[in-house]
């Protein structure tokens, strides 16, 4: 067993919060491992690495698995096999959280298998464990053979009562504006997921700033544990110079300069694979076929190469990019709303070559996703997924169930709309959106948040506001670099940067940043959100265009939702013994029923008619008397001195024989009989309860019901 070694950060925080990291007592064949503590929070890591690259790799083949185990928060999994099965939503957005700030670390050249593996080990609901997961892979790497450039580590910032504050329990976060996760190295910030309650790109800044305060305290912590028990790092073989296939395809460059010249992408990928042939041709022509064969791979790596240096070129010397645009520019815009006829709302969103068909389903509270995980079960009543078919960009692929690219995109179109919606109270509806993409050029995600917005907006959702999304793209070299409005796939690929900024015009509602190098500054990021929020409002104008607000009724085969509310003691007679009230009430009137606790009853149709009927037969089984009220009531019992008159469910009341008529009565019977319906007026109701009735104060008044 490798020697134990610990070591603690102390982070700025209200709480002092202390974050150990330790190696050299679990895993000791793995090529390194962690275990990171705060509180009673514990995480470990593995990592390992193969020991050669597989022959003809020429990418990073990183793969990073995260589990949650319930036994961590003292729960037993569900279900039938009690065991944990494939990963949640939750554990592969949190394996993402990992990969996406690790990945550009890794030193060029670097083709090594490499496998990461983090689980939860201990989790006391106040400091998190996604947070943890990111600085024990880190600490693993660091300690391990594996070269690492530097150290990744992460914190989560919120803002609750207007004070930052560092790694929130997911309590806490329920009462904060800003949930920002940060990760990133002792000189530079890696990766941003946040969302937002539509605030400030200052308040952004302001956070992202406390985040790296205190990143570098955990970078240093890393640093200063590789130092006392790291191995040895492995020496990445850089491949020798290619001199004759250089000049090769240097001899392309006017086909080079020409292919990104080419704005139309389906245009651009056509003559990409001619320049390709041509390359080879090239090749064998100047090499021989022997030798050409033997160069296939260097020449496909320096030429890509050389597409990259040309296209970044472009931008910063000419300020020209692929499809002719500026910098600032925004690709054309247009939308329409009511696409799809059946459903509860719909709309198609086109930027550029990117399209988005957003699609709106309205259910009751019984629709709405339960969330059960290592926190407390709660339920989702706002779900948005995102579909990204092969056809999308023109390939031919098994179409399968969602990647974590899909499920990592949703998630952030989700959060971008989430902060738009009604108060669950104001509008109990299950919402969920769905983004098929239809064509993808670069920033499908965004267009998911335009074409959900509007698919809302047709739907009769009540938002707060109209929500659109941009992704900004980076190039840079040395300290001169170019930000990118609405970047296209391309760009992607080439840039930098990948930053994404959704909100609406008051403010921002979710960011998403990945990069490729090493990191960027805050002066970077200012520019970005800032040239981002011009992009935005413009965004927002187009959308304007087709819709402005919310449709003022829901589509015509949503279902209706009607809330009434009553005493909570009066719940079980709505439910009835053994639930027959409530099984009476809905096979009579085909409505779904959910009873609340707190007296809220929701009565779920799309017949108006039937959610009326459902409406009044509760209220008789949940009414009470009310003194001045007229009601028809039927005659249950009849006395010498009075009739006994049934006026709601269980609720009888006496009409003495004096209150019958205007005239003086003799016998009862003379008046009414039993099963008889009169109209009577609530005229008392003594301090034991009893309703005192009067036919005879009623005959002047008129029925309410």
């Amino acid at each position: 067993m490798q020697k134990f070694e610990i070591v603690a950060c102390d982070l700025e925080s209200q709480n002092s919060q202390s974050v150990t990291f330790e190696t050299g007592m679990l895993a000791e064949q793995a090529s390194g491992a962690a275990v990171v503590r705060s509180g009673d929070s514990v995480v470990f890591a593995a990592v390992v690495a193969s020991k050669e690259a597989r022959e003809g790799n020429d990418f990073l083949p990183l793969t990073v698995d995260y589990f949650e185990k319930t036994y961590a928060a003292g729960k037993i999994p569900g279900g039938f096999f009690k065991r944990e099965g494939r990963p949640t939503t939750k554990e592969i957005l949190t394996c993402r959280l990992i990969d996406r700030p690790l990945r550009p670390m890794f030193p060029e050249y670097y083709y090594n298998d490499i496998q990461v593996a983090v689980y939860v080990l201990s989790y006391d609901k106040i400091n998190p464990v996604d947070i943890l997961a990111i600085n024990a892979a880190s600490a693993a790497l660091m300690v391990s053979e594996i070269p690492l450039v530097d150290a990744i580590s992460a914190v989560r910032v919120g803002k609750i009562d207007g004070k930052l504050v560092l790694n929130p329990s997911h309590e806490s976060l329920e009462k904060s504006t800003i949930d920002m996760t940060v990760a990133g190295t002792a000189s530079a910030i890696t990766m941003v997921e946040s969302g937002s309650c539509e605030v400030s790109e200052d308040e952004l800044l302001e956070a992202l700033g406390f985040a790296h305060e205190n990143i570098k305290k955990l970078s240093a912590a890393q640093k200063e544990l590789a130092a006392k028990i790291g191995k040895p790092k492995t020496v990445v073989q850089v491949p020798a110079p290619e001199a004759e296939v250089e000049k090769v395809v240097n001899s392309l460059i006017n086909d080079i300069k020409d292919t990104l010249s080419t704005p139309e992408k389906t245009e651009r990928v056509e003559k990409f694979r001619s320049l390709d042939s041509k390359l080879q041709e090239t090749l064998v022509a100047t090499l021989g076929e022997e030798v050409a064969a033997e160069k296939k791979a260097a020449a496909k790596r320096i030429m890509e190469s050389a597409i990259q240096h040309e296209m970044r070129r472009m931008i910063l010397e000419e300020g020209r990019r692929i499809d002719g645009r500026s910098l600032t520019d925004i690709r054309p815009i247009s939308s329409a709303v009511g696409f799809l006829p059946r459903t509860h709302g719909s709309a198609l969103f086109s930027r550029g070559q990117t399209q988005s068909l957003g699609v709106v389903t309205l259910g009751a509270s019984t629709d709405s996703q339960v969330i059960d995980g290592l926190d407390d079960e709660y339920k989702k009543k706002f779900i948005l997924h995102y579909n990204f078919p092969s056809f999308s960009t023109g390939e031919c692929k098994p179409m399968r169930g969602p990647g974590r690219r899909e499920i990592g995109h949703g998630a952030l179109a989700e959060r971008a709309l989430r902060q738009v919606c009604p108060d669950a109270n104001d509008f109990p509806y299950t919402i969920r959106v769905v983004s098929e993409i239809m064509s993808s050029n670069g920033s499908s995600s965004m267009a998911s948040v335009c074409s959900g917005c509007l698919a809302m907006m047709d739907a009769g959702v009540p938002i707060k506001a109209p929500v659109a999304g941009i992704a900004m793209g980076l190039i840079k070299e040395s300290d001169n670099f170019k930000v990118l409005s609405d970047i296209l796939g391309d760009e992607d690929h080439f840039g930098d940067m990948d930053f994404k900024v959704a909100g609406t015009a008051n403010g921002v509602n979710a960011l998403q940043m990945d990069i490729k190098i090493i990191g960027v500054t805050l002066e970077i990021m200012k520019t970005a959100l800032a040239q981002a929020k011009q992009g935005r409002l413009h965004i927002l104008g187009k959308m304007a265009e087709t819709i402005q607000t919310p449709r003022d009724s829901l589509s015509v085969f949503a279902p209706r939702i009607v809330t009434i509310e009553i005493d909570p003691e009066k719940i079980r007679n709505v439910i009835g013994p053994g639930g027959k009230m409530i099984r009476k009430i809905t096979e009579e009137t085909g409505v779904e029923i959910e009873a609340n606790d707190d007296g809220r009853i929701l009565v779920v149709s799309p017949d108006a008619e039937a959610n009326e009927k459902a409406v009044k037969m509760i209220r008789e089984v949940t009414d009470e008397a009310e003194v001045g009220r007229i009601y028809i009531g039927k005659v249950k019992r009849i006395m010498n001195f009075g009739a006994f008159v049934e006026i709601l469910p269980g609720i009888e009341g006496m009409v003495h024989i004096s209150q019958l008529e205007n005239r003086r009565v003799n016998k009862v019977e003379d008046v009414v009989n039993i099963g008889d319906e009169v109209k009577v007026k609530v005229i008392e109701i003594d301090s034991q309860g009893r309703v005192n009735l009067s036919r005879k104060a009623a005959l002047e008044g008129s029925v309410e019901e």
